[in-house]
């Protein structure tokens, strides 16, 4: 790439969530992050696969960061105080209800957060670069607080992964409802604190989609200046592992991304693989 055109390159953080949940998933996510074809891995402690998983993250690529994925709608809670109350994590649906009226356990809640923040640091040695939740809880008003207060006091300080500004393609009600479930209170929050956090985020679709080249591809070209941070969920097949709703979706995304088509895309694009972080308000996102 000339000079000229380097500095007209864009920059995408691209982030693999639910490393843990399950053996190829994580196996998978591990094989792009040794090609560097991710820029970050979003980690899932609360899963009986996450400690033999862990492993995997020892060898990254130094350009490859680690974070902690606060899962509270998949499986059962890590800390004995919130599964004395929920034996199961709830749906994901029944969470928002809940976080809406006010009926989420504070306390156990808290145990919970802490719990999971507590297994990443105990299998990795280390603190996470950033924290995000599964299926964007973490903005979920109570947890929202909780998760940000939790933050504050972790050193060196995480990123955390802003959702208030969703960039299409993909489904624009699941843009909608991130954005408008909690993440635009969790926007203005994180320029209130001053706390790291993405510019914009992008990966959002319903998974059905089989053409995930022309998803990227129009990702890409709404990758703003400032950059952007798009999630994926790429794994490998899952024969052998537990039941998993997205696993043809995983597969497809694995394929695209570890291909050299995904690199020609990005040259075409002019985009670059990196870390987006910054700590001033994002632009907000379009009404």
């Amino acid at each position: 790439m000339k000079m000229a055109d380097a500095k007209r390159a864009r920059v995408l953080a691209l982030c693999a969530d639910d490393f843990g949940l399950a053996p190829r998933i994580s196996a998978g996510i591990a094989r792009l992050a040794q090609a560097q074809r991710l820029t970050a891995i979003s980690c899932i402690t609360n899963s009986p696969h996450w400690e033999a998983s862990a492993p995997l993250l020892a060898k990254l690529p130094a350009s490859v960061d680690t974070g902690l994925h606060i899962n509270l709608t998949e499986g059962r809670p890590l800390s004995p105080r919130l599964a004395k109350l929920w034996p199961k994590l709830p749906s994901l649906p029944l969470l928002i209800v809940r976080a809406h009226l006010g009926l989420l356990p504070r306390a156990e809640l808290r145990s919970e957060v802490h719990a999971q923040l507590a297994a990443f640091r105990a299998a990795t040695g280390v603190a996470p670069k950033f924290i995000d939740g599964h299926q964007h809880v973490h903005h979920l008003p109570v947890l929202r607080g909780i998760i940000l207060d939790m933050v504050e006091h972790v050193q060196p300080l995480p990123a955390l992964r802003n959702t208030g500004r969703v960039l299409g393609p993909g489904s624009g009600t699941k843009r909608w409802l991130i954005e408008n479930t909690g993440g635009r209170a969790l926007a203005r929050e994180l320029a209130q604190r001053v706390m790291l956090h993405n510019p914009a985020l992008l990966g959002a679709y319903d998974f059905l989609d089989p053409n995930y080249r022309a998803l990227m591809q129009a990702w890409l070209a709404e990758l703003p200046r400032e950059g952007g941070l798009l999630f994926c969920h790429p794994g490998e097949a899952a024969a052998g592992d537990p039941p998993d709703a997205i696993g043809p979706a995983r597969v497809r995304e694995l394929a695209y991304l570890g291909s050299d088509t995904f690199a020609q895309d990005l040259a075409a694009a002019k985009v670059t693989l990196g870390r987006v972080w910054q700590s001033g308000a994002a632009p907000a996102a379009k009404s």
